[in-house]
């Protein structure tokens, strides 16, 4: 029998679809917006098989990052300063006393990674997709690699999406050792993986600054009673009431208690032992909830669907979603040179694509004056884009006929309304119907 290296004993341990919540400890993992880690959604034995005779020629995707420690230390630094008044007071629960040396370690875990940074659960999501990505395209990848055929990988140029693409490669390097010669260099392209800081995102940078609708739209949203009650909630697990009567800002500490909660399955590596960070204890369920619709809120209206009227959310990731079919077309034309297609961006272009695409859940926006809200809206972070989401599109040939089939966090997926599938109920459509579909004339 032959014997697994590190990366393929990983890829057999994760090839089959967890459960959503699986990974992540506490089964509320909507809660926990676009930092929930991932998980594929879809088993590899449920896969459909290519029409007969039509054979993969090509593959290409599209990743967010994996899990990383917190951008910054900003919300660890506002709630210890909160903890060390308390404890210099003796106004801290009994539950509160264990508070604050596990953020402390928290924040210490997150230092040594490198604020931003790719944990280490991060690293094992992107070289476990990788591996997954060769054991469902096994004649694909001996192809690319019979014929020569490069594998392009290129980034944002930001250090997460830089290192998720090297894991990502290394990874499917060593499920398929003689690719290694074949992957190029991680290259950048801003424009392309980057757009919402790039020339192509100066309009929707405006909207963000400027825009008064959405400014009053999320204002309304986190300003109602029940913020203030799920606020007053998690202060006093951890504090005594009349020094939660004494804080400014209820509302900014709670969040920072989220903000914390949230980051802290992306973290579970570097916990002690390996056993998880314990910040649910500081925060109920129910409230969790509310603090993961608030920031489902932000990220629906300033990333994706946004309201029914405009467009500004989403428009600019038409260059991503051009780059998709323009790598199909060449390998159609015979002008490309590529096996594969490997890129690694951010939930800023992840999110806007969905968008655009029309994917499941990303297919309707908010009517204007009508707040979105988990009951009459399917959007959610935590399926739209968590951390390591990814779309991908894979291609089969036979003849002169091209078919396209999606996978959307690894989960065979619909192409938009409209889109014609070569059969009822099949994941493969015609490379031409896609053209039709999209309107690329």
């Amino acid at each position: 029998m032959r014997r697994l290296t590190p990366v393929l004993a990983l890829g057999a341990l994760l090839l089959t679809a967890l459960p959503a919540h699986a990974a992540d400890g506490p089964a509320h993992r909507e809660s926990y917006g676009t930092k929930a880690p991932y998980s594929p959604v879809q088993n590899p034995r449920g896969y459909q098989k290519a029409p007969a005779g039509f054979v993969p020629v090509f593959t290409e995707n599209v990743s967010r990052h994996g899990s990383r420690a917190a951008t910054d230390s900003e919300d660890g630094d506002l709630i210890l300063a909160l903890w060390d008044k308390a404890e210099s007071e003796g106004q801290l629960t009994r539950r509160g006393e264990e508070f604050g040396p596990k953020v402390r370690a928290l924040q210490a875990a997150m230092a040594k990674v490198g604020y931003g940074n790719l944990s280490g659960r991060g690293r094992q999501e992107l070289a476990a997709a990788a591996v997954r990505m060769e054991r469902r395209l096994p004649s694909l990848f001996a192809k690319i690699a019979d014929d020569g055929e490069r594998i392009d990988v290129v980034s944002s140029g930001q250090g997460r999406a830089v290192d998720s693409g090297t894991e990502f490669a290394d990874a499917l390097a060593g499920a398929a050792p003689e690719l290694k010669p074949l992957i190029g260099p991680g290259r950048t392209d801003k424009d392309l993986l980057y757009f919402h800081k790039a020339a192509g995102g100066a309009a929707y940078r405006e909207y963000i600054e400027n825009d008064q609708r959405l400014k009053d739209t999320l204002k309304g949203i986190t300003g109602q009673a029940r913020t203030r009650e799920a606020a007053r909630g998690v202060l006093r697990k951890i504090f005594e009431e009349s020094f939660v009567e004494r804080i400014d800002d209820q509302v900014g500490a709670a969040q920072a208690v989220y903000n914390l909660y949230a980051i802290a399955p992306a973290m579970s590596v570097e916990s002690p032992d390996g056993g998880g960070w314990g910040m649910e204890r500081y925060i109920s369920p129910a409230e969790a909830a509310w603090f993961g619709y608030l920031s489902d809120a932000e990220d629906f209206y300033e990333k994706g669907p946004g309201f029914l009227d405009s467009d500004i959310t989403y428009k600019m990731a038409d260059v991503l979603l051009d780059d998709f079919f323009k790598q199909v077309e060449a390998k159609r034309d015979g002008t490309g040179g590529l096996g594969a297609e490997l890129r690694f961006t951010h939930a800023e272009e992840i999110i806007p694509l969905a968008a655009l695409m029309g994917l499941p859940g990303s297919t309707r926006p908010a009517v204007p004056g009508e707040a979105y809200t988990y009951a009459d809206n399917p959007w959610r972070g935590a399926s739209v884009a968590p951390l390591g989401a990814n779309i991908q599109w894979d291609v089969f040939r036979k003849g002169d006929r091209y078919l396209v089939r999606m996978l959307y966090n690894e989960k065979e997926t619909a192409f938009k309304t409209g889109c014609r599938p070569v059969a009822k109920g099949s994941a493969f459509y015609d490379l031409n119907e896609l053209e039709r579909c999209f309107d690329r004339s």
